[in-house]
């Protein structure tokens, strides 16, 4: 058989993979039950659907996205089927009554990512990319980079629709959402765009030192605030941190193989808003599947512990991946305690 052949069929192959993936998924959409009369103090929602990586995340983040608090969660997606539990309630410490907000987490739930579902409210990550242009940034933390940013995009009459920057460890991100002044739509001239990048370029070089500073503009319809999560992984902020593992400020991650079947992950942490998809967002994106685990936040400490394999089946097996996933998890936790949004 000729090599063309031979490439066709296993791109062939990998396409009826896919498709077929995709239809055991339409045949078996999500499900969700939400009950407000199964816990005291908290609104219960269970998922139930077709396993896939990046499933945990895709409900933690709608969950994250309402502003709502994870007090407790239970995870099983073992066998190809996805069971997850979580106990939520909003900002105010009260279970979720609105009708119309139970609806939307639903909808947002059972759509699997696969239809766009209208915002209820603004929330981040939902507005077509078409309607802005994003800007992301990387580069070493300094005083008074992010009003020099922001007096760029002014001076070349761009108005910044919403922005965030994280800063950790020296370093730090961003990503902005910028119209033209004039006409309230994507900047889409490539003249223009060019030097929008330079000028933002100079800015976030200032002070780099042998780091590599990044303008880049993305089309991509990440979720923002995953994406910050992203570049600060892409920018190693998780390397170098001097500060003693032992202290009471700092998050304690621990990580024991069990046989040979899961890395369990142990995380011990002050609580705050976000912190469980923080987490969850962080793990995904090293390619990590959850196939376990269970959350527990209280208003001093919150616990999270995830039975985890490598998306290739195994466990973490060499010490120096372990202590990767462990400086990573704990810049995660660490990096949101700077964040500023406009």
């Amino acid at each position: 058989m000729k090599t063309s052949q031979i490439t066709k069929e296993i791109h062939t192959t990998t396409m009826d993979d896919d498709e077929y993936a995709k239809l055991i998924r339409r045949m078996n959409p999500p499900r969700v039950v939400i009950d407000n009369n199964a816990s005291d103090d908290a609104t219960v929602i269970q998922v139930d659907s077709v396993n896939k990586h990046g499933t945990l995340l895709e409900v933690v983040q709608v969950l994250t996205d309402m502003n709502l608090v994870i007090k407790k969660a239970y995870i099983s997606s073992d066998g190809g089927w996805f069971m997850d539990v979580f106990k939520v309630i909003d900002q105010d410490g009260n279970k979720i009554r609105d009708t119309q907000v139970l609806d939307y987490i639903q909808k947002r739930i059972e759509s699997n990512a696969g239809w766009f579902i209208p915002p209820l409210r603004s929330s981040v990550g939902v507005m077509p990319t078409d309607e802005y242009t994003s800007i992301e940034l990387a580069g070493t933390d300094r005083p008074g980079l992010l009003s020099e940013v922001s007096a760029v995009l002014t001076d070349l009459h761009c108005n910044v629709v919403n922005a965030e920057i994280w800063t950790h460890n020296t370093r730090a991100a961003a990503v902005i959402h910028v119209t033209d002044n004039s006409t309230h739509s994507a900047i889409t001239d490539p003249i223009r765009l060019s030097t929008i990048k330079e000028l933002l370029c100079n800015v976030v070089r200032t002070n780099s030192g042998s780091r590599a500073a990044k303008t880049v503009f993305s089309c991509s319809d990440t979720h923002r605030e995953r994406r910050l999560h992203q570049i600060m992984f892409d920018d190693r902020d998780y390397e170098g941190v001097k500060r003693a593992r032992t202290s009471a400020s700092r998050p304690s991650v621990t990580l024991m193989n069990i046989e040979k079947d899961y890395t369990v992950v142990t995380m011990r942490s002050k609580d705050r808003p976000k912190l469980v998809f923080d987490v969850v967002c962080t793990l995904t994106d090293m390619q990590y599947v959850v196939f376990h685990g269970m959350v527990s936040t209280e208003p001093v400490e919150a616990y999270q512990e995830f039975y985890i394999r490598h998306v290739d089946g195994l466990p973490i097996n060499s010490e120096a991946e372990q202590e990767r996933v462990i400086q990573c998890l704990e810049a995660a936790i660490e990096r949101r305690a700077s964040e500023v949004t406009n």
